[in-house]
């Protein structure tokens, strides 16, 4: 059980880190990507976008901090 522990925590260290709004914004491109794909909608260009948004939003929160 202690190895499923620490596998589990390695997991959501890696994918949530120190940022779990940016690991949510991130999930929800995903979801909206994958939900555009699926109806016929050409979405390729839409994950870069989200990505950026969402990293400019983290990077400002990280500086209004410091």
């Amino acid at each position: 059980m202690r190895h499923i522990r620490a596998f589990g925590r390695f997991w959501w260290d890696f994918v949530v880190g120190d940022d779990p709004r940016a690991a949510a914004g991130a999930v929800l491109a995903i979801g909206v990507t994958a939900l555009l794909v699926k109806t016929g909608v050409d979405a390729w260009w839409l994950m870069p976008a989200a990505i950026a948004a969402v990293l400019s939003l983290s990077l400002r929160r990280a500086a209004d901090r410091g």
